[in-house]
């Protein structure tokens, strides 16, 4: 009897080994939990998150890169994915005037919906410059994203709105906010570098998505086609924008791929200036995947063509 009791205590003895064997300890059981749920409005949104998130964060984005972020339209799985979110990061100012009743019709009370231009000094289109308003945002311009000085301040909001909702994570959070940080301002000398050496810095634009970057790199917008997303520009503000370029020798016109491109061709006919194609959003263009892809591709693609055309 004891000889079975003996062999019957090793033998739970050691099933109790194998176990531990496949078991991760207690405290990394406890880290070992899902991604906190993050749904954004944007592609640009979605980078940063993840450049601070990491590991940690799970994010979708509700637009792709090729939408007009103005005009977009909500789909059911959009409100799914704000169902299961913890946060929802938007850019705010108007932009997204369809994330307010997405998130009323989610009906969950404990998303946090964080607008990451809280901070930003914001820019007035120029109605005197372009011959209009932009009246996407109530308090200025939308398009806060094309300055990196700005992504600085966005990347703070999302950085605190991890740590708020894990706070077990700060380190990593404050850490990847420093790196990209660093890559950022990095990227924004070799550009600012590049277009130190522009004789004519002059620029149509499709529509005022521009404004930040401009002003950031230099780059002097004179008029704009489309002072509004979803509506047509008059015949008379048309050729007043043809006898401009004409009289002013301007010779590039500033198209976006998610905009039809009728009108800056219209435009480029009667003038015979040159078309770029550039991105306000990554992942609108080959070669513009992340944020600082996409900033390098729009800043090289306009200094390129203002330098050789002149």
């Amino acid at each position: 009897m004891f000889l079975v009791n003996h062999v019957r205590k090793w033998s739970i003895l050691s099933l109790f080994a194998v176990l531990a064997g496949f078991l991760p300890p207690f405290g990394t059981l406890a880290e070992a939990r899902d991604p906190i749920p993050v749904v954004v409005t944007i592609p640009v949104l979605k980078d940063l998150a993840e450049q601070i998130g990491g590991q940690y964060v799970r994010v979708t984005s509700l637009l792709s890169g090729y939408e007009n972020e103005h005009t977009y339209s909500p789909k059911p799985t959009d409100l799914v994915a704000v169902r299961k979110a913890r946060l929802l990061l938007e850019i705010g100012m108007g932009l997204e005037v369809w994330v307010s009743s997405l998130v009323k019709n989610a009906g969950d009370q404990s998303l946090r919906v964080i607008t990451t231009s809280q901070g930003v000094e914001l820019i007035r289109d120029d109605a005197d410059a372009h011959g209009g308003t932009h009246h996407e945002g109530e308090a200025g311009n939308p398009h806060v994203w094309l300055d990196p000085e700005n992504v600085a301040i966005m990347l703070r909001h999302i950085t605190q709105a991890f740590i708020e909702v894990d706070p077990g994570h700060t380190a990593e959070y404050q850490a990847n906010q420093a790196a990209y940080l660093r890559q950022l301002g990095q990227v924004q000398k070799e550009l600012l570098e590049r277009t130190q050496r522009l004789s004519d810095r002059r620029f149509i634009a499709h529509h005022p998505a521009w404004p930040y970057l401009a002003k950031r790199f230099s780059f002097e917008i004179v008029g704009t086609i489309q002072m509004q997303s979803g509506t047509e520009p008059s015949a008379l503000h048309l050729q007043s924008l043809i006898e401009k370029v004409r009289r002013e020798n301007i010779k590039v016109v500033v198209s976006e791929v998610q905009l039809s491109r009728r009108l800056p061709e219209l435009l480029a006919r009667e003038t015979k200036a040159h078309i770029v194609v550039l991105t306000a959003m990554p992942g609108g263009l080959a070669g513009t995947g992340t944020y600082l892809d996409m900033l390098r591709y729009d800043v090289l693609q306009l200094a390129d063509a203002l330098e050789t055309i002149s």
